[in-house]
């Protein structure tokens, strides 16, 4: 009869029990510390990813009063490069008074420029010597006129080393809002005439309470006479062509927001 020989546990290689015995090692330190390090890059990515599917930021209203100081550029509009494209405009909103002024003093002339918007589509722009009527079917932009509808959020921009969110609207103006404290900051037309304008200072709550800068002089308002020809001719204006340029810089503007004004008031 043939025998099994059982050999011990001690006789069995000492390859197996190694094998049957190794303890499990961890991944190197250095290893280890680079996984740790991209799960947390990867954790903040997908956290930021989240947070920037957000809905947009709203744009800040206008306050019902205030006083700015603005650079305005017209070197890119051609009518306006015949005169003075450059201009310091002090900037005068009073919605509740229905009214908006703008003092404009071109470069290097002593004359400043006035226009004078109320709210039933009328407008004025006048200096010592000469005066031009505009009557617009629509009135003063009112401070919801971006907040209130229409604006397309197009991302955070520095401009003047300010960071700012931009929105468009209309497809003709580009408006930078200070990130931090909702103040305007720049607003560009992106239409023909290309006019930048920038705020230099802003101050909420500021009114111009002197009445005199408000009303137009007595030649925005000529004789029966002179009237009576103007409406022959078909035209409200009464201004020489020599300085048509001058005022074709600014009422494009003023245009520009009239069509603002009732993008806002039908939005």
């Amino acid at each position: 009869m043939h025998k099994t020989k059982i050999r011990p546990a001690a006789y069995r290689p000492l390859q197996s029990q190694a094998r049957a015995t190794a303890p499990t090692r961890w991944p190197p330190r250095p290893l280890l510390l680079l996984f740790l390090f991209t799960a947390a890059v990867a954790a903040g990515a997908t956290a930021a990813t989240e947070k920037a599917s957000g809905p947009p930021p709203s744009p800040t209203p206008w306050p019902e009063r205030f006083h700015a100081v603005m650079f305005t550029n017209l070197t890119n509009y051609s009518v306006a490069s015949t005169g003075p494209p450059l201009r310091i405009t002090d900037l005068y909103y009073d919605w509740p008074r229905r009214r908006n002024l703008n003092l404009v003093r071109h470069q290097l002339s002593a004359d400043p420029l006035y226009d004078v918007e109320w709210n039933n589509g009328t407008s004025f722009y006048f200096d010592s010597s000469t005066c031009r009527v505009e009557r617009f079917p629509v009135g003063v932009l009112p401070p919801w006129w971006l907040s209130g509808g229409g604006a397309e959020y197009m991302g955070r921009g520095v401009t003047g080393g300010i960071e700012c969110h931009v929105w468009g609207k209309a497809g003709f103006i580009v408006y930078y809002e200070e990130a931090g404290t909702g103040r305007p900051v720049r607003w560009n037309f992106i239409d023909v005439t290309g006019i930048e304008q920038f705020v230099m200072s802003f101050e909420p709550g500021v009114a111009l309470e002197d009445d005199e800068q408000w009303q137009a002089p007595a030649h925005c308002f000529p004789d029966d006479d002179d009237e009576e020809e103007e409406q022959g001719e078909g035209n409200d204006h009464v201004a020489s062509s020599s300085e048509t340029a001058v005022w074709d810089g600014l009422e494009a503007a003023s245009r520009i927001l009239r069509k603002l004004a009732g993008a806002a008031a039908t939005s």
